[in-house]
């Protein structure tokens, strides 16, 4: 078997509509030693160390990332990992962009102007049962542009926290056009001629008259808004305007359905013109968590600039984890389809939500295990992690951080039940390994960070699954040091200070979600999305499908650590950003990964639970697994005492186990330690039956016996979640079994603290301990930390394969393959060979689900051979061979690859004349077929 999680390079794996990201040659240093910048007592260092590779894409975007990027737009380290970034962060498209889901609208740049879909139908892929997805792809209907505009590339004009403008250019034309998240309007601005929208077929205009019309096209309505004092004209696909010469005009996409009636329509329009010329210029988070009550406040605010008159404020747009905690405000009747579910309807200039934070703790509490024979059994499970308490599977920061976060565990039990060797032991390695990741010593290239400045990140060396040559992941990555970090600092504040490691940890923190704006040396919450309110994997986005995010639960292991780093190190700014994006998450998670009130996936998918979320839509799919363990499992791990907010809703932890069982055909066989723990989120009694029945088994990689034991038995003692109460300290949790209540609370500081919860129970908590009191009754624990501000007195209300480059021969040749006709063994409906020769980098050919399979082009003409390019969608080739014909019947290998393709973007050196050229696949690398966006083949001239 497959070493289950060589995994996650985020750019390779999935299915059906899903498009990848890759191109560039690594740019890898050949030379030089690592110069060190001080941290305290730590360093990382700003020379790229010998061998290492920098993030890559088109042109020089590897040293110049503001490449894209005019000079309008902000200052400072560009934005990554967003809805939009691949925009900024060329990397398939190297002209204009992939598609941009914004929601409820996406768009997509080109030549002529900017497109417009709106998609409220579904395609779904696979089964109720098997791998599947759900997506709604981009598919334009409209396209707003300049009369003779014929631009070359779009640039990034400017950006703020979830809206970005881009230019296009060209023949003397220009177009700036203003889209956002949650935006139904965009916003535009011309030069050199006039305003053209440009529909797919003869659209029906319902409204007419003035600068306003509104038109129908592919079953969705429009309107479009010209200055005062102009007028639209309409002739076939034509919608022109001269815009009385002022030069801007907006567009919106209506909330109707087929069933709207004309007057419906006008109505809406109506509503919307007065803010038709305010035009977004920029949009602003801002947050606040109110530790006395234990709730979380955010505003999602806009700024607009009136083009006319003096007017304010938007049409706003909320994704479900907003509107159903909106204050203040009442939504309109009227809702969007998205990818998120139903997105409904405001107007202003800002909204505001209000969550309750229900806490984490460092560690479940020993409440079930720490007497008799479960005492036993884990105190002998604990024992065995004596002299490998982290289990290192790997070097790279992935790995490492999976180790660690193995061994913090192991140290939080042990110091739980007064094992004190064993928790020492944990500890000695987690200070060891992080202190000499925190250590650039000169010539040092593995286990150092480098910071690029160009960029504005910083890179762990060895880097995996893309975090360097794709900025993919470092939430992941790094939310794990952070974790183990803060367990260390809980007994040894003296190595967390910023006087010796503190600031290399401060520094993780900021690369992959910097709390603090006014830091310039990294992105404003590089990986998380403000708006949709969850973290993307991808630096770059360059998918079909968008931006894609798997793990929600390593995520959440990110923002979890930020609490208790905050916590621990007496951070308060730290802490509160992990408790906004903690909350925020846990909310958008139990939408969109579980959809636990059954309302956001589409009716007809069949699946309750999606593993990978994309801009466009879901997917039961992993990017390194088909078996459904790991698919369902994949949104787990890793379990800690920041994942509670997985049992929010006990139904429907139950619910998802159940389909994994039903779809798997029966009981896990792997990764049961993860879903046992799961499962006891909503059925504790079953986990813990299941897991003592279970005898010996295969822990998965970042777990250890003695975990799941603890966890499950505490749980079952604990019972569930009780998600209704607060406290006014951020390590607090409340249980309830059989209605009765246990309250938990952990001071991990040197001093008394007292916790108050919402329903008016009290703790008193000693100094280092955590406590449980209620239907059961705990205490334990040693911690020494200094910590943070205590609570409030006042109670609260109620990696791709290596490419052969091309020989040099005749230079990097021409390309001969476009247009020409294509033979292939078999096609999935929609997508036919002929796609993989167009130039379109959003069509692709796919087959049959069955090996081999096989697409081959006929060139016209014996051509003397250079390379030959595949872009792999998510269903890549994993052995295949690349074959050369001078007839189209007798064929010869130039190229093998068996077992090694990983997918994305790989090319291939050809020598010799032939006239055919085929791609024979002989093992796929996915459940599904083999898959080509592009099959270039280049010759010499």
């Amino acid at each position: 078997m497959v070493h289950p999680r060589s995994r996650r390079l985020s750019g390779l794996l999935t299915a059906v509509l899903v498009a990848l990201g890759a191109g560039g040659l690594a740019v890898v240093a050949g030379s030089g030693t690592a110069a060190a910048a001080p941290v305290g007592a730590g360093s990382y260092t700003e020379t790229l160390p010998a061998g290492r590779s920098l993030p890559t894409g088109c042109g020089s975007i590897s040293t110049n990332p503001r490449q894209y990027v005019t000079g309008n737009a902000p200052a400072g380290p560009v934005p990554t990992n967003d809805w939009w970034s691949s925009l900024l962060y060329k990397r398939i498209d190297c002209q204009f962009s992939m598609p941009l889901f914004a929601g409820p609208v996406a768009y997509k740049p080109g030549p002529g102007g900017l497109g417009l879909s709106y998609q409220t139908d579904a395609a779904i892929s696979g089964s109720a049962t098997g791998t599947g997805e759900y997506h709604y792809p981009y598919a334009e209907h409209v396209r707003v542009g300049v009369d003779g505009l014929n631009a070359t590339q779009a640039l990034v004009d400017g950006w703020s926290d979830w809206t970005v403008s881009t230019t296009l250019s060209g023949g003397g034309r220009t177009l700036r056009a203003t889209i956002g998240r949650g935006l139904p309007l965009s916003y535009y601005q011309v030069t050199g001629g006039d305003a053209v929208i440009t529909t797919t077929g003869p659209g029906t205009a319902w409204s007419t008259g003035g600068n306003r019309i509104g038109f129908s096209i592919g079953g969705h309505d429009y309107v479009a808004w010209a200055p005062t004092g102009a007028t639209w004209s309409m002739s076939g696909t034509t919608i022109r305007s001269t815009l009385a010469g002022r030069g801007y005009l907006s567009v919106a996409v209506l909330p109707t359905t087929s069933g709207t009636s004309t007057a419906d329509k006008i109505a809406l329009a109506d509503r919307f013109t007065p803010y038709a010329h305010n035009h977004v210029t920029g949009s602003r988070l801002a947050y606040s968590y109110n530790q006395a009550n234990g709730t979380v406040s955010t505003t999602y605010a806009l700024t607009t600039t009136a083009r006319e008159g003096s007017g304010t404020g938007t049409v706003i747009a909320l994704y479900p984890h907003q509107w159903r905690y909106l204050t203040g405000s009442t939504p309109l009747a009227q809702s969007y389809v998205s990818p998120r579910g139903a997105m409904r309807i405001l107007t202003g200039t800002q909204f505001t939500t209000s969550m309750k934070y229900t806490g984490v703790l460092p560690e479940i509490p020993a409440v079930g295990d720490s007497a008799g024979a479960d005492l036993t059994t884990v105190s002998n499970y604990l024992n065995a992690e004596l002299n490998n308490p982290a289990d290192f599977r790997g070097d790279d920061t992935y790995w490492t951080g999976k180790g660690l976060g193995r061994a913090a565990r192991i140290a939080e039990i042990a110091d739980q039940l007064n094992l004190t060797a064993v928790r020492d032991s944990a500890l000695t390695v987690i200070r060891t390994r992080l202190t000499d990741w925190f250590t650039a010593s000169a010539g040092k290239t593995s286990r150092v960070f480098y910071y690029d400045r160009n960029w504005g990140t910083l890179i762990g060396y060895p880097a995996s699954y893309g975090s360097d040559q794709e900025l993919n992941d470092h939430h992941f990555h790094y939310g794990y040091f952070v974790a183990a970090a803060a367990t260390l600092a809980k007994f040894d504040p003296a190595w967390a200070s910023a006087g010796r490691y503190g600031g290399m940890v401060d520094l993780l923190i900021r690369d992959a979600n910097n709390y603090d704006r006014n830091d310039t040396r990294f992105p404003y919450l590089r990986d998380f999305d403000i708006y949709e309110g969850h973290d993307w994997a991808s630096g770059h986005g360059s998918f079909g499908a968008g931006n894609n995010q798997e793990s929600s639960s390593e995520g959440q292991n990110f923002a979890n650590a930020l609490i208790q780093w905050g916590q621990a190190t007496g951070n308060t700014a730290v802490r509160d950003a992990g408790v906004w994006i903690y909350t925020t998450q846990a909310a958008a998670i139990n939408e969109y990964w579980f959809d636990v009130r059954n309302e956001n996936f589409p009716a007809s998918w069949g699946h309750n639970y999606t593993a990978i979320v994309w801009g466009s839509g879901g997917a039961y799919a992993t990017w390194f697994s088909g078996e459904h363990e790991m698919i369902v499992g994949i949104n787990m791990l890793p379990i800690t005492g920041g994942q509670f907010y997985l049992g929010d809703h006990p139904a429907a932890v139950r619910s998802t186990y159940a389909e994994m069982v039903r779809n798997k055909g029966g009981e896990p066989t792997i990764w049961r330690d993860m879903l046992w723990q799961y499962l006891a989120l909503g059925d504790p009694d079953a986990a813990m039956s299941k897991l003592r029945a279970a005898g010996n088994y295969t822990p998965e990689e970042g777990e250890s016996r003695a975990h799941t034991f603890h966890w499950i038995r505490n749980l079952q003692a604990l019972g569930q979640v009780d998600s209704t109460v607060t406290a006014n300290s951020p390590l607090a949790k409340v249980f309830v079994k059989n209605g009765a209540k246990t309250y938990v609370a952990s001071n991990i500081t040197n001093a008394a603290q007292t916790v108050t919860f919402s329903d008016g129970r009290i703790l008193a908590l000693p100094a280092g301990k955590t406590v449980a009191s209620g239907a059961t009754n705990w205490s334990g624990g040693n911690a020494t930390g200094g910590g943070t501000t205590p609570p409030p007195t006042t109670p609260p209300p109620t990696t791709p394969p290596p490419t052969t480059p091309p020989p040099t021969g005749c230079g990097t040749g021409t390309l001969a393959s476009q247009g020409r006709p294509v033979t292939v063994s078999s096609v999935e409906a929609g997508f036919p060979g002929a796609n993989a020769v167009d130039g379109d980098a959003g069509t692709r050919w796919s087959s049959a689900f069955a090996d081999p399979q096989w697409l081959q082009v006929d060139l016209g003409s014996s051509r003397a051979l250079n390379r030959v390019e595949l872009s792999w969608e998510a269903a890549f080739g994993r052995s295949y061979r690349i074959e050369t014909s001078a007839n189209g019947t007798t064929w010869s290998p130039a190229v093998t690859v068996t077992g090694t393709g990983a997918g994305g973007q790989t090319t291939h050196a050809l020598s010799g004349d032939a006239r055919y050229v085929r791609m024979y696949g002989t093992e796929r690398g996915t459940p599904y077929g083999y898959s080509l966006w592009e099959f270039r083949v280049y010759a010499c001239s």
